[in-house]
Parts: C-alpha cells; sequence; structure tokens
C-alpha cells in the first residue's frame, strides 16, 4: 500500500503523529504574545522570521492540562493550505518511515481526542503505538 514518512511527538508520554509533507519547520518554544479574549488553546501569535503566525496549544485544545513548558518543549510549524501555524508540543525528536498498512482507525469509544482529529492508530516493529493526527481538519476547525 505504500510508506510514509511522519514527525512523532509527545503530549503527556503519548506518542503522536503528523505527516511530516505538513511540516514546515520544527522550532524551539518561544512564549507567543498573547491575543484578548482569544480561546484559552490558543497560547497568541509569534513572529516567525516575519511572519506572524497564530500558536496553538494542543494539550489544551484536547483538554489534556497545562503542564507548562520545558528546554524540550517544541512549536510544529505547519503549512496547510498556504497557512502557516504553529502548535506547541512536549517533545519532538523523531522522524520515521513506515507503511501505511501499519495505520489502523480508532474507535470513538477509545478516544479521548475527537475521532474527528485522529487518522488512525499506528504500531512500530518495537512495540510503540501512536496516534496518528489529522492536522487539516485541526485547521479547519479553527476557520469556523
Amino acid at each position: 500500500m505504500g510508506t510514509m514518512q511522519l514527525v512523532i511527538f509527545r503530549l503527556n508520554e503519548q506518542e503522536y503523529g503528523i505527516d511530516i509533507f505538513r511540516v514546515n519547520e520544527i522550532v524551539p518554544y518561544s512564549k507567543p504574545t498573547k491575543i484578548p479574549n482569544s480561546p484559552a488553546y490558543i497560547e497568541g501569535v509569534l513572529n516567525l522570521r516575519g511572519h506572524i503566525i497564530p500558536i496553538i496549544s494542543l494539550k489544551e485544545k484536547f483538554n489534556m492540562g497545562n503542564s507548562g513548558t520545558d528546554d524540550r518543549t517544541r512549536i510544529i510549524v505547519t503549512d496547510i493550505n498556504g497557512n502557516l501555524t504553529g502548535f506547541v508540543v512536549d517533545d519532538a525528536s523523531e522522524v520515521l518511515t513506515t507503511e501505511k498498512d501499519n495505520i489502523e482507525p480508532i474507535s470513538d469509544m477509545v478516544s479521548k481526542i475527537s475521532s474527528k482529529y485522529i487518522n488512525g492508530i499506528g504500531k512500530l516493529s518495537d512495540g510503540r503505538m501512536y496516534i496518528l493526527l489529522d492536522f487539516d481538519e485541526l485547521y479547519k476547525e479553527e476557520l469556523q
């Protein structure tokens, strides 16, 4: 069925994945400028090389609490339909290639995160699993 490359990142010790073709870059965390009256999961905006981009906390978005930031915290900058958006994650340090057959659908009952944000559950040869997120859906919801 083919292979795909993923960036693996962590939120509260759980591993997640994003298609590498959705990632523009990964940068160290920098505190964004807060925008008044914005939802709690929008941390603010950041000036990234002359581009003002919104910064979204995935942990806040998914009601996972907020354990703060440290030197491993990263912002995954995505380019979705020409729109740059940053997503705060606990750590992003691995790129892997996997067979598309290794990704299975997930039941709504299993996930605390709405299944509309999930493309499936991936299995790695070392026994680890990760949740493959749909960043297109995350971005589309922000426009509504």
